[in-house]
């Protein structure tokens, strides 16, 4: 009697006892970040062994430049070739938005590791099936992240443990504004961010991406209801055939009911003159309140209003100290940090979720939280309404 084969397991549950194999979808701006986590990462953090072994790019000689430059052994242009392959563990998607669904969900099946840059995806429908299609892929050992970032500034981090900790008491607003000033110049070249077909949407999905799952980060609450606006200021730049109309949004502004009965405004713009990257987040408890800005990302505003009145008043905490989130691996204390260190972070947390087999955060599913909101906000903006949040 022949006994039957035991069931084939996908690539990501068996036992490896070489390096994973990570391969990165994309060498441009985000590309380059993530690249620069995974050359450093191991340098300061305990992480599993793996090996940087593929870049995979569009254009044959820049992604070839592009690898020998940022450290990964080999380049290729079929990322589907790619995801195929056995020595392949890791799937790191840093391609445009209008991507990510078709990657993600083919890396998955093929038993992949996933991490995807955010949002998402560029729509609703596209999130969905992506978070479907990593729930069913955990099931059998395999893990997905999505690239929330800031959630691994330390500040941000500690802003975190305060709220828990009750410190600030139960919070009552939250304003959120990110703010940059790149599309500022009315000649700014078209690029695929401003076509809705390739990237989705503008200021929205781009950087209210990143406030919204800060809100919902930071307080640990959910969204219930939305009001939103978006604008575009200037409806045509230069092109490569002359002028070209653009079809998303330069700046959006929302107003969120959250299930704690906190309220949050957001505000993003991608033409709010003279800012470079400003995140600022403030929140208002009826114990204390938080401030940050991302432009000043060591710093994290604090004050303590159950210290009697004449003592009150917001104090700077410089979030360099070794009992800080993260920052044990670094400098010694008042050596500053940066904004690519955040990418570095994250690896190291997707790879110790990876080695742990425990679902690491933000998953899949709070990345389409978020994209139900930027949903509800576009709609509220279009039909000028109220919308109530629904998840599925």
């Amino acid at each position: 009697m022949t006994t039957p084969a035991p069931p084939s397991e996908p690539p990501a549950s068996r036992p490896v006892s070489r390096p994973l194999g990570v391969a990165a979808i994309g060498y441009a701006f985000m590309g380059k970040a993530h690249s620069n986590a995974w050359r450093n990462v191991a340098s300061f953090f305990d992480v599993p062994a793996f090996e940087q072994r593929v870049l995979v790019g569009r254009d044959a000689g820049a992604v070839a430049e592009a690898a020998a430059k940022y450290g990964w052994a080999e380049s290729a242009t079929d990322w589907r070739t790619v995801i195929s392959r056995d020595d392949i563990d890791i799937v790191d998607i840093c391609a445009p938005g209008w991507m990510h669904a078709e990657i993600a969900i083919a890396a998955l099946e093929a038993g992949k590791h996933v991490l995807v840059e955010k949002p998402l995806a560029n729509t609703l429908a596209e999130a969905e099936l992506m978070t479907a299609a990593a729930a069913k892929a955990r099931a059998k050992g395999v893990q997905s992240m999505i690239g929330f970032n800031y959630r691994r500034v330390p500040a941000l981090a500690l802003a975190k443990e305060l709220i828990a900790e009750g410190r600030i008491g139960r919070v009552r607003h939250v304003r959120a504004a990110y703010l940059q000033d790149w599309l500022s110049d009315a000649q700014a070249p078209m690029t695929w961010r401003l076509r809705k077909e390739t990237a989705g949407s503008g200021a929205l999905g781009d950087i209210a991406s990143h406030a919204i799952d800060q809100v919902l980060f930071l307080l640990g609450d959910q969204v219930t209801e939305v009001s939103g606006r978006l604008n575009t200021f200037i409806n045509q730049r230069p092109g490569e055939d002359g002028t070209e109309d653009v079809t998303v949004d330069d700046a959006a502004w929302a107003t969120l009911s959250l299930t704690s009965g906190a309220i949050a405004s957001v505000e993003v713009s991608r033409v709010a003159t003279g800012r470079k990257n400003s995140l600022q987040i403030e929140i208002y408890g009826d114990k204390g309140s938080l401030l940050f800005d991302l432009e000043n990302l060591n710093e994290l505003g604090f004050l303590d209003a159950t210290l009697p009145v004449r003592e009150q008043g917001f104090r700077r905490i410089l979030v360099n100290e070794p009992e800080h989130p993260y920052l044990e691996a670094w400098w010694p204390q008042g050596h500053i940090i940066g904004w690519e260190h955040t990418f570095t972070h994250q690896i190291r947390d997707f790879l110790t979720a990876i080695k742990d087999r425990t679902q690491p955060s933000p998953s899949f599913e709070e990345g389409l939280n978020v994209q139900y909101v930027l949903n509800a906000v576009e709609e509220s903006a279009a039909n000028k309404s109220t919308l109530t949040v629904v998840r599925h």
